[in-house]
């Protein structure tokens, strides 16, 4: 039954998204029926078909009461919208229906699993929070809360550990038959910790064990847990909250990272080898993850920072994107990402260039666009003929970004300062890339709202969003220095 709370966000989505033109969002990168978007939710493949859901708000631009928002896609670029799946309208989530996951039970409907909020006044006065975990099941189309709400809930919660930071429920079938469910929490010391829970049917869950937990050596509260195996290891893959930089690592504040090590099945304990950043651009929180048919393992995030969600500009319909989803795997003990093969199918005009000198600024014929998914190796004419590398994208006459690579440092950077927004965040980062005297390749994708940059072969990654008017679509290339570069550069044809 469809409550009279999300039959109104339902017919105010209808009826407002109308107004946002095709050109006013990416053309390749999900955004938002109409208002505000964050995380994304049940990140799943369910009727043959790929689910993702999406924190929402529809009635503003800004952050509010959380809805599930809906879209459906056969190949993770072309998206259509459903309905939003969820509103709250229970007295279990009545302060937002916050992150969660999605699976298909063995009778063919589809589960999902959130993170309801109740809040309350205190004897103090002071507003209180409780997180707790609940269920809906639908059809892929219509969900129905279930009677036993809430399915965890601050009994379920181990001794010395937060009963108000206890959310972003990630469901996958346990190998030892069942399900699996990790949850992040905050501990007594004031820090973040994964809990693993099972159930034998998806209704009933019990607490496990703490997989994992950072001592506030990785920030504090670890949202938006993953748990998954990938190339012979088992990852955790979390977000921490006010997490410290380490050297070029971690600066985002909010940031992601990935955990690698050994899962014990009869302990039920992690243990931790690698730790890795997932992202070292300015756009990126609260990736989920999903197991194709065909294996592979896929990951979408949220392509926003938390600290410049009001550099939107006025006349916007919608905000908050995601990423382009990418396909992970493992090599030498670093996890790699890029961009999902389905886009190749979007590849349409081609252009190719191979070893042009490049000194001062250039530009190259047939090089443009702002929808381009394009690869540029660049390599030094002799040993260290180059200090620095640049190339600018979305580039008009006030605007510009840039990707730059110092080989002597062996820093790539990226640089959004010209980029229109209108406010004085934060708009560059850098990161360290793997030295191969002086030679470095980067697939760039650019859409209309952003860019997405891959450094050899997706050892590093780094998003960012722009607000950059779409007239700015000049790309150029520049070397402080003697240097070759050759490039292939496809324009993106969604076209029928």
């Amino acid at each position: 039954m469809i409550s009279e709370k999300l039959q109104k966000a339902r017919e105010y989505e209808e009826k407002y998204s109308a107004f946002i033109t095709e050109g006013e969002r990416p053309l390749f990168h999900l955004t938002p029926r109409i208002g505000w978007a964050n995380d994304p939710n049940g990140f799943s493949f369910y009727k043959g078909e790929y689910h993702l859901f999406y924190q929402y708000h529809p009635y503003s631009l800004q952050w509010g009461p959380m809805h599930w928002g809906h879209a459906l896609s056969r190949d993770f670029l072309r998206w259509k919208y459903l309905p939003a799946a969820l509103a709250p309208d229970q007295p279990y989530d009545e302060g937002g229906c916050f992150s969660g996951s999605a699976l298909e039970l063995p009778d063919g409907r589809q589960l999902l699993m959130y993170t309801g909020v109740r809040q309350f006044l205190g004897q103090d006065g002071s507003s209180q929070v409780i997180q707790n975990q609940c269920l809906a099941v639908g059809d892929g189309l219509n969900y129905e809360k279930l009677p036993i709400n809430p399915v965890l809930d601050v009994k379920d919660i181990p001794e010395g550990f937060s009963k108000a930071d206890f959310r972003d429920p990630k469901m996958f079938p346990s190998p030892e038959g069942g399900y699996d469910c990790v949850i992040g929490n905050r501990t007594d010391d004031g820090s973040g910790a994964i809990l693993l829970f099972h159930s034998e049917d998806g209704y009933k869950w019990r607490f496990v064990s703490i997989l994992d937990r950072c001592h506030n050596e990785y920030g504090k509260m670890w949202e938006c847990p993953d748990f998954f195996a990938l190339g012979g290891k088992d990852v955790i893959m979390t977000s921490p909250q006010d997490m410290s930089s380490l050297g070029v690592e971690f600066h985002n504040g909010n940031g992601t990272m990935f955990l690698t090590g050994h899962y014990d099945a009869e302990t039920h304990s992690f243990e931790r080898e690698n730790v890795q950043a997932v992202d070292y651009g300015l756009d990126f929180y609260a990736p989920q993850t999903l197991e194709l048919p065909d294996g592979r393992r896929v990951m979408v995030a949220w392509m926003q920072n938390w600290d410049a969600c009001g550099g939107q500009p006025s006349a916007a319909k919608w905000f908050g994107q995601m990423t382009v989803p990418r396909e992970l795997s493992l090599r030498e003990g670093r996890i790699l990402q890029l961009p999902v093969r389905e886009l190749e199918a979007y590849h349409g005009r081609r252009v190719s260039y191979l070893n042009i000198p490049v000194r001062e600024e250039v530009t190259l014929r047939g090089v443009y666009g702002r929808t381009v998914d394009m690869t540029v190796t660049v390599k030094p004419m002799s040993r260290g003929s180059y200090k620095r590398f640049q190339i600018k994208v979305a580039s008009g006459s006030q605007h510009y970004t840039s990707i730059s690579y110092c080989p002597e440092s062996s820093m790539l950077r990226l640089n959004r300062s010209h980029s229109g927004f209108n406010r004085d965040f934060v708009h560059e980062r850098e990161c360290f890339v793997k030295d191969r005297d002086g030679e470095i390749k980067l697939r760039i994708l650019l859409d209309r709202f952003s860019v997405e940059v891959f450094a050899n072969d997706g050892e590093q990654a780094m998003s960012a969003t722009l607000f950059t008017p779409p007239t700015a679509d000049g790309i150029s290339f520049e070397a402080q220095g003697k240097a070759l570069i050759s490039l292939e550069k496809y324009d993106i044809d969604m076209r029928p």
